[in-house]
């Protein structure tokens, strides 16, 4: 599927939801759009996509953000585990910044999809 030609009145700005240079909030409000998730657990899905793991002190002070803007809710089971789900806003949140990543990188995403067939092997990380 190729990206339509857009014109300047129909780009989108990044969503205020999340902070898209680094794409961390995106990545939590898209791995959390997927199920309900545990800090470690979203850490855990976001390795697998960047070959990094965030730590600790990054991640944590972005869900504190994504709380505090309404966009996530926890929910503690068995006193210590910490669940972290998405909330009505946070859907549209997500779904704004997914717009917005299409509109930045979908065709740089095809046009990558052709190189990586080419290359099929990653042995850099």
């Amino acid at each position: 599927m190729t990206k339509p030609e857009q014109s300047e009145s129909d780009l989108c700005c990044p969503p205020d939801c999340c902070d898209m240079r680094g794409y961390l909030t995106f990545l939590i409000l898209w791995e959390l759009g997927k199920a309900d998730l545990s800090g470690q657990e979203i850490a855990e899905r976001i390795a697998k996509r960047r070959g990094t793991k965030p730590t600790p002190g990054t991640l944590y002070p972005a869900l504190s953000k994504l709380e505090e803007d309404k966009l996530i809710r926890r929910k503690e089971i068995q006193g210590r585990k910490v669940i972290y789900k998405l909330t009505a806003a946070g859907r549209q949140g997500r779904d704004q910044a997914a717009r917005y990543f299409f509109q930045v990188f979908g065709d740089i995403v095809e046009d990558c999809k052709v190189i990586v067939i080419k290359i099929d092997d990653c042995d850099t990380c």
